[in-house]
């Protein structure tokens, strides 16, 4: 493998990997949203996750 081929590798790697902590992230955030969000019940909004 040649040194650009190994470079663009390792660009496309980094790109994949930043995309997928991105991703976790915003999914985590509507996890957390919709399971303590105006809708969720009173004692779903006193548990542990939603503090």
């Amino acid at each position: 493998m040649s040194r650009r081929q190994s470079l663009v590798s390792l660009a496309v790697a980094l790109l994949c990997g930043g995309v997928l902590v991105l991703f976790t992230d915003i999914e985590v955030q509507m996890v957390r949203w919709v399971n303590c969000g105006p809708l969720s019940t009173d004692a779903e909004q006193a548990s542990e996750v939603c503090r």
